[in-house]
């Protein structure tokens, strides 16, 4: 009789190495002196790479629900982080805008997030790296696919 095969445990692993991962990540960030969180730190990098984009965009890019997005673009603001402006193309949409306060702020949190990259990958070669990313991103595609035709 053959042997049943293990479950895999990669949904369970990936949910470990979030929390953990997350929890040194705040504390570094606070040593910083950042007062942002990693989630609302996904939206800024989002913005760092094109900033002035509509909100439907910034959800796309963040793969945050609108509502979800706009609580945490509340609080951003109130930090001081990002400023909604009217397009002047189409005053309906609103733009999601980087503030000076964002830009002090973008080159320590870059550094925090660099130092945590160097922990995760500790001792793995560039192959290795590539071939893991590789696979998370194809894990990734099959979850938004999934995900698409649910709705």
């Amino acid at each position: 009789m053959k042997k049943m095969k293990e479950q895999s445990q990669a949904g369970f692993l990936i949910a470990k190495i979030r929390q953990v991962g997350e929890r040194i990540f705040v504390r570094r960030l606070k040593q910083y002196g950042i007062e942002i969180n990693p989630a609302q730190g996904r939206i800024m990098f989002a913005l760092w790479q094109k900033d002035g984009i509509p909100i439907n965009e910034l959800a796309k890019n963040t793969q945050l629900k609108k509502s979800t997005l706009t609580s945490m673009l509340d609080r951003l603001a109130k930090l001081g982080y990002i400023k909604r402006l009217y397009s002047k193309e189409d005053r309906r949409e609103i733009l999601i805008k980087r503030t000076e306060k964002d830009r002090r702020m973008e080159k320590k949190y870059v550094e925090v997030s660099e130092e945590m990259t160097r922990l995760f990958y500790k001792q793995f070669s560039r192959s290795q790296i590539d071939r893991f990313e590789n696979d998370l991103e194809r894990i990734l595609d099959n979850l938004t696919e999934f995900e698409a035709n649910l709705q």
